[in-house]
């Protein structure tokens, strides 16, 4: 049987084997013996949009585009799209062809064949209906760090996306974009034989109730872009191929909008805080840090009551602060007892709540425990933005898929979790002990395209753990985390114990970005990067290891500027001791920082 198959070399080097082609729908097998028709000329793609959620403001795209156009031996057509930009390589399936009668795609041929002696960062996908009351898979898990590629998963279900390779010191991150209404989320298979990575569809309860599994379509049909961002560090941490390919934005009302900052008492106090006088406080406490947004968690309808919210929201904006509520995704795929629950399963049960919640004030939602990665689950999530933004509610899905570019489509999906974030912290010593390479991980693959609810900053306690993390680590990460609305793991009596010039630097922080670059890193071990808001440059590291590390960065692009440096005091007595010195960048563009083991810093280069 003859296969397509696609090979990318990098700089004239072979960084990808023979990898397949091809999909398989239940009528016709797209995956052997197909003709090439034709083979377009190249064209040039360009596209340019703006983002608030992304870590640049004003992107452009351009790829080199080549359209396949095959056939089968019954005569049906598929074409495969490439397009081939400064910074990676996208593919995607379409059928051309135009029938009313739904077509279902069984399995994916596609493949990425890596050569031997490639390493691997990758997440393994979490056992669908596994764990706390069944709410699994939830993006939540560790990375095998640097680990041969052709290990199995520890899981039935694979790896998630984005999973980053490294061959001959290139670097490869594999993702998708582009779900539409028409696919599943994908992940990699458990297995890999011969290095040799194929395209796993979800597992059977992934769906919402009595839902749509895999892919099916009426035709015409396009299928996801796979994505292979290629190149060194700096270029995938730069890259902004997740959104380049994703759809652009759905035509709304953008002027409700706003990126900010959250304070949030569950992340440190539980279930109990959530009640009137607490989340009184914690409003203040947002509106003393002058941060935009205050969350109220699960049970907030039993604990705090409708009309009492309804109070609170009224308090909130005389102190320039909008509230977040809380709810329970519901239907069958978890036993989850947290309420509001129920509330959100059909359009019109729906279009009440969101009404409801639009006349209370209330700005914004954050949306638990969704059950996957299936065709219906997947359009769940686009079913509930697009609702919500008829009523001017901004959204943040927690225990959910990776949203693959969801928010260009929808600029009021703010944020997803999909990372085994802060709150696992606070839950057991084991994960705060992994922490700090955790975090550079998330920073640098999980956060590479999608904003990211990892809920970080915890400067002062946490309660009955110890953190193994400096407060410049914390502190350096509400810089280095990108996330439409940053909720924040500190408390108002915690950051009673914080410096002024500390608070000062998160009252000035600003809530989303024009530009990025990549200053240094390594997967695990430390990630640096700069970020700018209008002519303000935050350049910010993080240390994934318990070893002092002595850095020279290249800030070349700030010549001559000068800056503030914020770090560990050199005689560390308290984790909330911090030094600030004055620095200016010299002639030669370098500058150098200690860091201490599992430390990190923050320097503002203002005009």
């Amino acid at each position: 049987m003859d296969q397509l198959t696609y090979a990318i070399s990098y700089q004239g080097k072979p960084v990808l084997r023979d990898s397949k082609l091809g999909v398989i729908r239940e009528d016709e097998d797209f995956s052997a013996n197909l003709k090439v028709v034709k083979v377009s000329r190249p064209k040039i793609i360009t596209d340019r949009y703006q983002i608030l959620t992304a870590k640049k403001y004003d992107i452009t795209y351009t790829a080199t585009q080549r359209v396949i156009e095959t056939i089968t031996t019954s005569g049906k057509k598929m074409n495969i799209v490439f397009q081939v930009s400064n910074d990676g390589v996208a593919f995607r399936y379409e059928f051309p062809e135009q029938s009313a009668e739904v077509k279902k795609i069984k399995s994916e041929a596609t493949s990425f064949h890596f050569f031997e002696g490639t390493r691997a960062w990758l997440q393994p996908k979490t056992e669908a209906q596994s764990g706390w009351e069944h709410t699994n898979p939830s993006y939540e898990a560790h990375y095998k760090m640097d680990i041969a590629t052709g290990t199995a998963s520890p899981t039935r279900n694979g790896w998630v996306y984005p999973a980053l390779f490294n061959y001959n010191d290139v670097w490869i991150l594999l993702t998708e974009a582009n779900l539409g209404r028409t696919y599943c989320g994908t992940a990699l298979q458990q297995e890999s034989p011969d290095h040799e990575y194929k395209i796993d569809f979800p597992q059977t309860p992934e769906v919402f109730t009595n839902g749509i599994l895999n892919p099916e379509s009426t035709l015409p049909w396009q299928t996801p872009w796979r994505i292979i961002a290629i190149g060194d560090l700096k270029t995938i941490a730069e890259s902004t191929l997740g959104t380049d390919l994703a759809e652009p934005a759905k035509k709304m009302d953008a002027t409700f909008i706003k990126p900010g900052k959250a304070a949030w008492s569950w992340i440190l106090k539980k279930d109990d805080s959530t009640v009137f006088d607490v989340q009184k406080r914690y409003i203040d406490f947002a509106s003393e840090m002058k941060w935009q947004y205050c969350l109220l968690d699960a049970t907030w309808d039993k604990l705090i009551g409708y009309d009492s919210v309804k109070i609170l929201a009224d308090y909130a904006k005389t102190k320039n602060v909008g509230l977040l509520l809380w709810y329970n995704s519901a239907g069958d795929w978890n036993t989850v007892k947290y309420t509001p629950k129920d509330k959100l399963l059909t359009h019109e049960s729906r279009v009440r709540e969101f009404e409801r919640l639009h006349q209370m004030g209330i700005k914004g939602m954050k949306i638990d425990f969704f059950s996957g990665d299936g065709q219906s689950m997947i359009n769940y999530y686009q079913d509930i933005l697009e609702d919500a933004a008829k009523y001017q509610l901004l959204i943040n899905f927690h225990g959910a898929t990776l949203p693959r570019g969801l928010h260009r489509t929808y600029p009021n999906h703010m944020t997803s979790e999909a990372v085994f974030g802060y709150e696992m912290i606070t839950f057991g010593q084991n994960s705060a002990n992994a922490a700090p390479a955790h975090s550079v991980m998330s920073a640098l693959v999980r956060n590479a395209f999608d904003p990211m609810d990892f809920t970080p900053m915890n400067l002062y306690k946490i309660p009955n753990i110890k953190r193994v993390t400096t407060g410049a680590f914390e502190l350096a990460t509400s810089v280095i985390f990108l996330s439409g609305i940053q909720h924040y793991a500190e408390s108002p009596e915690g950051m009673n114990h914080v410096p002024e010039n500390i608070k000062d630097f998160l009252r000035l922080l600003p809530d989303s970005w024009d530009d990025v670059k990549f200053i240094d890193g390594c997967p695990g071990k430390l990630f640096v990067v700069a970020r700018k808001k209008d002519n303000t440059w935050y350049v910010s590291g993080i240390n994934g290891e318990n070893v002092e590390k002595q850095l020279t960065l290249d800030l070349s692009f700030l010549k001559n500027r000068k800056g503030e440096l914020i770090e560990s005091a050199t005689s560390k007595t308290d984790d909330l001791v911090f030094q600030t010195t004055s620095i200016t960048v010299p002639a030669s563009g370098n500058i150098n920082v200690i860091l201490k083991g599992n430390d990190g810093f923050v320097i503002v280069f203002k005009n």
